[in-house]
């Protein structure tokens, strides 16, 4: 307890699975009773499943993201990274960004919400040489870099010195094939303000290790995605993978090079590499966590979202890291952190995936709802209903609503934004002021 007699319960990631469990931790505890603390590494929460819009200059990049401040109005935010967790001492070490000092926060309840990274599977140069999708930095980076290659090849072109605009992405999962997908749209639109390009000069790569892209949709909807794309320019590499990347380009498992100065690697995540080092039991490096979402050694401890592995109890498997199930999670996760303080019994966690979409690119998608399957516009049309319905804030549904109307009437940005780093000041530089 703190000092103040109040249940301390500190929050770690800030992510649907952290933020959706100190949202509704707010409704079911009275703030005079809890001290809650949200420790993320940026202020913002993210909506990842629009960040191919962003990459596409389909949504501003502002429009997607919600200031947590005003999400956790009755919490105390923390912007830093998470540099050690002590389970037995009960005690987190965080370090606030811009900072060079950590501060340790005490907790009666910890939430381990710290989601995944990217997983390059320790293939040579990829990790150095790849664009990720997984945060607003890469959907900037990446659209910044397809302006950069559409001027650049322009240029060479006039001169004369034609050559192939090349970009590749990595996995045929829901990340890589809407980056495609967007991404296609995004270049080939664009191609009317570059007067010396050509539809030909284009070649478009999805590289998928399986038979079919987007699997989890089943082979009937992943065919019609994966015919879907090739009609508009999209060239499909099934059962190949990526092997390398250095300076002549990414080499694929076939023996084949594609030089590419734009390649986006969604192949893969991995549990956040801190929790590789929690005592408490861990499968395939997400922390075990039992039906009520309690880590069983640690009592006080939780786990929900990417990093955590729960079993459905009625078919014993894990539940699948989908956005869907963490913000569930994060309900029944409040619940219990409530009924424990007040002595009540646990809820069990039990959830069935309702449904999966994709957009691919010109108002197409493809979607499997309740068991419905649903291919088209009309699956397009549900991605933008779903998903926008999804997005936390009124403000930003109206933000993004006005962008996908003005998306059909107005042509693409194609404004190239360049941000050197800012730069480093210590303390001892800092004048102090006059008085």
């Amino acid at each position: 307890m703190s000092a103040a007699g109040r249940t301390r319960v500190v929050i770690l990631g800030g992510g649907f699975a952290g933020v959706y469990t100190a949202l509704h931790l707010q409704k079911l505890i009275d703030p005079g009773r809890m001290e809650l603390t949200l420790v993320n590494r940026d202020n913002f929460f993210l909506f990842t499943p629009m960040l191919h819009e962003v990459a596409a200059s389909d949504v501003d990049v502002t429009h997607i993201v919600s200031p947590v401040r005003k999400l956790v109005r009755g919490g105390t935010l923390v912007t830093g990274e998470v540099q050690a967790i002590d389970l037995a001492r009960r005690l987190v070490r965080v370090a606030p960004a811009g900072g060079n000092h950590t501060h340790e926060l005490a907790y009666d309840h910890l939430v381990l919400a710290l989601g995944s990274v990217t997983n390059f599977f320790n293939l040579p140069g990829v990790e150095h040489r790849a664009i990720t999708i997984k945060s607003l930095s890469d959907a900037t980076v990446l659209r910044s870099r397809l302006i950069g290659l559409l001027e650049e090849a322009d240029f060479e072109a006039s001169e004369g010195h034609r050559r192939p605009l090349t970009v590749l992405v990595a996995g045929g999962g829901f990340a890589g094939v809407e980056t495609m997908g967007a991404v296609n749209d995004f270049i080939r639109e664009s191609l009317r303000f570059y007067p010396h390009l050509r539809a030909g000069d284009l070649r478009m790569v999805l590289v998928h290790p399986g038979d079919l892209i987007l699997p989890e949709l089943g082979p009937a909807l992943g065919s019609y995605a994966g015919r879907a794309l090739a009609r508009r320019g999209v060239e499909i590499l099934t059962r190949t993978s990526v092997t390398a990347a250095d300076d002549r380009g990414v080499h694929l498992s076939d023996g084949s090079t594609v030089p590419t100065r734009v390649f986006v690697w969604a192949a893969g995540t991995a549990p956040n590499p801190l929790l590789a080092g929690l005592p408490c039991a861990k499968e395939r490096g997400r922390v075990v966590a039992n039906g009520s979402l309690a880590v069983p050694e640690y009592p006080g401890v939780w786990a929900l979202g990417d990093g955590a592995c729960i079993r459905d109890p009625n078919g014993g498997n894990p539940y699948p890291p989908t956005a869907q199930h963490a913000l569930r999670q994060g309900k029944v996760l409040a619940e219990n952190i409530a009924a424990t303080i007040e002595g009540r019994p646990q809820r069990t966690f039990v959830f069935k995936t309702l449904g999966q979409l994709a957009a691919i690119g010109r108002r197409t998608g493809v979607a499997s709802i309740l068991g419905f399957k649903f291919q088209g516009f009309v699956a397009w049309f549900l991605w933008r209903a779903i998903y926008l319905s999804k997005l936390p804030r009124f403000e930003r549904k109206v933000r993004v609503a006005l962008d996908w109307a003005l998306d059909l009437v107005v042509t693409k940005d194609l404004v190239q934004f360049h941000a050197p780093p800012a730069p480093a000041l210590s303390v001892g530089e800092i004048e102090p002021a006059e008085a």
